[in-house]
C-alpha cells in the first residue's frame, strides 16, 4: 500500500493549499485500522486523547464543548452501532506503528504541497469512528487535513473558508485564545455549502479554517486524518491572535489575509508579546 495514487497527488497539487480536493487512497483493509487493532490503540493512549463524544447533537453547538458520553474507549468501539457517538483518537502518532504510517502518508504527499506553503510543520493524526446518523457539527480546524474513509460512509458540507457571517473574527480569537472549534448555525448557511460524500477509499483535502460539518451515514464508520501545519497556517493563526489583543487594546485590526498574502508583521508581534509574557509568569 502507498497510501495515495498519483492521480491523488496529482489533484492535491493542483487544488493546495485554498481548494478542497476530493482525493482516494487504498488504505481500505489495512490490519493497522481494523476495530482490534483501534481498540487496543484506544486503550494504550494517553490520557485525554481518546474522547467519546455524544452524537446526537444540533449542527450547530456555537462556543461551547461537545458533551462527552462517559464511556471508555473500548466500550464506546463495543457500542458504537447503537450509541449514537463518535470517538476520535488523538495524536495517534504516539503509538509507534501509527507514527510510521502517518509518517509515510505525510512524506507521500510532501511534493504536491512543499512547493506552495514550505516545509511540513506538526504532523498529527486522528482516527474518527462514528455512530450511524452521527452529527459532527459545525467547526473548523487549525489545520492542512486529508480526511480518508476507511469504513462506511458520511457526507462532509464545506462552507467558503473567508466567509465572516459563517466563522466570524471573534470565532477566531476565540479559538487562539481558548481552542473552542465550534460555530452557531444559520439556516441561511445552507445554500452556502458544498457537500462531498465519501466512500470507503475516498478522501478529500480540507483547506485551513474550512467551516465544515459532517453527517454520518447509516452504518458505524472509520476515517483518518492526516494533518499538518506550514508556516503560513502558524502565521495565520498568530494574526488572529495579535488581532484578539489589539481589540483588547480598543483598535479596529483587519482581518489577517488568506494565501498566497501572508502575516508576517502581526505574526512577529504576537510571539514576541507571547514570549515576553511567558518570561514574566503571565498568561497569554
Amino acid at each position: 500500500m502507498t497510501g495515495f495514487p498519483d492521480s491523488a497527488l496529482l489533484s492535491l497539487q493542483a487544488f493546495y493549499p485554498e481548494q478542497p480536493a476530493p482525493l482516494s487512497h487504498d488504505l481500505v483493509g489495512l490490519p493497522l485500522l481494523a476495530p482490534e487493532a483501534l481498540k487496543g490503540l484506544a486503550q494504550s493512549m494517553r490520557p485525554g486523547t481518546a474522547l467519546s463524544l455524544r452524537g446526537d447533537v444540533p449542527i450547530g453547538v456555537g462556543q461551547q464543548d461537545v458533551a462527552r458520553t462517559g464511556l471508555d474507549p473500548a466500550a464506546t468501539l463495543d457500542s458504537i452501532e447503537r450509541g449514537r457517538s463518535w470517538m476520535v483518537l488523538r495524536n495517534i502518532e504516539q503509538d509507534p506503528a501509527y507514527r510510521a504510517l502517518l509518517d509515510r502518508l505525510v512524506d507521500a504527499i510532501g511534493p504536491a504541497v512543499r512547493p506552495a506553503t514550505g516545509p511540513i510543520l506538526k504532523r498529527e493524526g486522528f482516527i474518527f469512528v462514528s455512530s450511524p446518523n452521527a452529527v459532527t457539527p459545525l467547526h473548523f480546524d487549525p489545520e492542512h487535513n486529508i480526511l480518508m474513509q476507511l469504513e462506511g460512509r458520511k457526507t462532509i458540507t464545506l462552507f467558503p473558508v473567508a466567509d465572516e457571517a459563517i466563522a466570524p473574527l471573534a470565532a477566531h480569537e476565540t479559538f487562539e485564545r481558548e481552542g473552542r472549534n465550534n460555530l452557531a448555525w444559520n439556516a441561511g448557511f445552507e445554500r452556502m455549502g458544498r457537500t462531498f460524500a465519501l466512500e470507503p477509499g475516498d478522501a478529500l483535502y480540507i483547506p485551513v479554517k474550512t467551516p465544515h460539518w459532517v453527517q454520518n451515514g447509516d452504518a458505524a464508520s472509520v476515517s483518518l486524518s492526516i494533518t499538518w501545519r506550514s508556516g503560513w497556517s502558524l502565521r495565520e493563526g498568530y494574526a488572529h491572535g495579535m488581532n484578539r489583543l489589539l481589540r483588547k487594546a480598543g483598535l479596529s485590526p483587519r482581518a489577517p489575509r488568506r494565501f498566497p498574502r501572508d502575516n508576517h508583521l502581526k505574526a512577529l508581534s504576537y510571539r514576541a508579546i507571547l514570549k515576553a509574557r511567558r518570561c514574566f509568569g503571565q498568561p497569554g
